[in-house]
């Protein structure tokens, strides 16, 4: 494959992009609502022994691991962690072909949403959570949009990986057969 087929592959990933920016600014805007109407730890139940919007900030990363506690220190390392993993999806997403289209969605959604977290981290310190999943008294982790996009991004990345071939002499020899 020549230069220019290999370029001509890799370009046109703007609608993608628009998916990032998309899963960003929701993900801002629910933040920004939560904090304007919802107090700290206030809850409100959405649909009962199931959803409630409560208002927690998440000094760590996902489901609260490795909590900084408003330690600067603790903010710092995490938010350089997160702009590594940023740069390093970013990258990713760059080098992949525009026609592996289910791969650029799932990395365009991982990069919506870490960088709606990267924003919270860096401007206060922690990250919004809002959405609560519970059954009776077992809740899940409160979470927020960017973390449901990074979520499926990441389901997606997988089903994306399990439905490729490895090589193109395996793909040609189940064809064969």
């Amino acid at each position: 494959m020549n230069d220019h087929t290999t370029d001509s592959r890799r370009g046109g990933k703007a609608p993608y992009l628009l998916i990032s920016l998309a899963v960003l600014v929701l993900d801002q805007w629910t933040k920004w609502l939560v904090e304007l109407h919802l107090p700290h730890h206030a809850s409100v139940e959405v649909i009962p022994n199931l959803l409630s919007f409560t208002h927690v900030r998440n000094t760590g990363v996902a489901f609260g691991l490795f909590a900084a506690h408003g330690d600067a220190t603790g903010t710092l390392v995490l938010s350089l962690l997160g702009l590594l993993a940023l740069t390093f999806v970013g990258f990713y997403f760059h080098q992949v072909p525009r026609d592996e289209g289910t791969l650029l969605v799932a990395l365009a959604l991982v990069l919506g949403g870490a960088v709606g977290n990267l924003i919270d981290r860096l401007a206060t310190g922690s990250v919004t959570d809002f959405v609560d999943f519970y059954v009776g008294s077992y809740h899940w982790h409160t979470f927020n949009v960017a973390d449901s996009a990074i979520t499926v991004g990441i389901g997606l990345m997988l089903a994306s990986s399990l439905r490729r071939p490895r090589s193109p002499e395996a793909a040609t020899g189940a064809q064969a057969s």
